[in-house]
């Protein structure tokens, strides 16, 4: 029967009893999330929570709960050493800081758009001179094409080209 820290035959402690230098029980409440080839996932938990406070989370929580205890630990725990002021805090900090500058920038760009819609409609208004008179030099086809064939604004193509088709219907 083999269990997770525990090499077949002579057990081998998991990382925690190596680090707190005990012998490994059969029944260690760390050794199923802290294996002995992941001494590092222990050491940052031991140096911001404690070994004692550890186990006792993980003693007052069923165990099915205790592989995300210890997940977030282990995150809490590398946050604090790479920023021992803020922790996960200042991470989360500067991700809310980045979606409120993508925000605004998204922003900007669905104005620019509206603006450009506005420009385009100013260009080729929906009355007056119609879209499809045989006065006009080309369809409202070309003239919404780009140099290359490609119509400049797919959706008003569409718009203009339905919207043609129905005023002169």
């Amino acid at each position: 029967m083999k269990e997770s820290g525990r090499k077949q035959g002579a057990p081998s402690p998991c990382a925690a009893c190596k680090l707190l230098r005990r012998r490994c029980a059969q029944d260690c409440v760390f050794s199923p999330y802290f294996p002995a080839d992941e001494p590092h996932k222990f050491a940052n938990v031991h140096k911001v929570f404690g070994a004692s406070n550890v186990n006792k989370m993980l003693q007052e929580l069923p165990v099915h709960q205790r592989g995300d205890a210890v997940s977030s630990m282990v995150y809490e725990a590398n946050a604090r050493i790479r920023d021992p002021v803020y922790g996960c805090a200042g991470a989360i900090s500067s991700l809310q800081q980045q979606i409120d500058a993508l925000q605004t920038q998204l922003a900007l760009v669905q104005a620019e758009v509206v603006h450009l819609k506005m420009r385009q409609t100013a260009t080729f208004p929906h009355h007056g001179v119609g879209l499809a008179s045989p006065s006009n030099s080309g369809s409202p086809s070309s003239r919404l094409m780009g140099s290359h064939g490609k119509p400049i604004f797919e959706m008003d193509f569409v718009d203009q080209a339905n919207l043609g088709d129905s005023m002169w219907s």
